[in-house]
């Protein structure tokens, strides 16, 4: 699985564009990933923006997930879902799921990662590794330091998330992510797709440096 740029809709922060044109836009500035996010929109609606989400990321080769929702995600399409620590478990989840479904979770220390990955989860994304602007609820972040934990209990793909941004994306590949997970980042720029190229530049490079000097 790749996912070096993992991009997240959120039509709040996109100045009017809908999960579809963001989703365009993102991949056309080389995102991997596009998830479809949305808490207040009905499982008709989402169901409907899935669907055209999945039409743009078929024709651009990138994956294609919904949050939260498994039953959004099987009738739209997606290649998968991305669960969090209080949705449907990933063991229920994939019990459920079609074969070769791609069911992803959100984890906050090496103990969930374990558990995440012993019932059936794909890939992990740490979150949130800082504070953002989504969440203002008093939340733990679990930092660099969980980051390296987790890496060092789990071999799947992992993915940080909240925070993140030019200023720090070697430090989370550093720590071992394999790629990071942004909305304002790329979501709440003027040229989503500049935004999204440059920080999958930026992935790259730091991926690159951290093969060639480890440590």
């Amino acid at each position: 699985m790749n996912c070096d740029l993992y991009v997240i809709t959120d039509t709040a922060l996109s100045g009017g564009r809908s999960h579809e044109e963001i989703a365009r836009l993102a991949v056309d500035g080389g995102a991997d990933v596009v998830q479809l996010r949305d808490k207040a929109c009905s499982a008709h609606a989402l169901t409907i923006a899935g669907k055209k989400v999945r039409e743009v990321t078929c024709r651009a080769g990138a994956l294609f997930m919904v949050n939260d929702r498994l039953d959004v995600a099987i009738a739209c399409g997606a290649d998968g879902v991305h669960l969090g620590q209080d949705d449907l478990p990933v063991a229920s989840a994939r019990a459920i799921a079609p074969r070769g479904f791609i069911i992803g979770a959100s984890v906050g220390c090496a103990d969930e990662a374990v558990q995440a990955v012993e019932e059936g989860a794909d890939y992990l994304a740490a979150s949130p590794v800082f504070p953002t602007v989504q969440k203002t609820e008093a939340v733990i972040h679990c930092g660099l330091a969980g980051i390296r934990r987790i890496r060092a209990a789990v071999s799947v793909p992992l993915i940080a998330v909240g925070g993140i941004g030019m200023h720090n994306i070697c430090d989370v590949v550093d720590a071992g992510a394999d790629g990071v997970a942004v909305i304002s980042a790329v979501v709440g720029q003027l040229d989503i797709t500049a935004a999204a190229r440059a920080l999958k530049r930026r992935v790259l490079d730091c991926k690159a440096a951290r093969s060639a000097f480890p440590r």
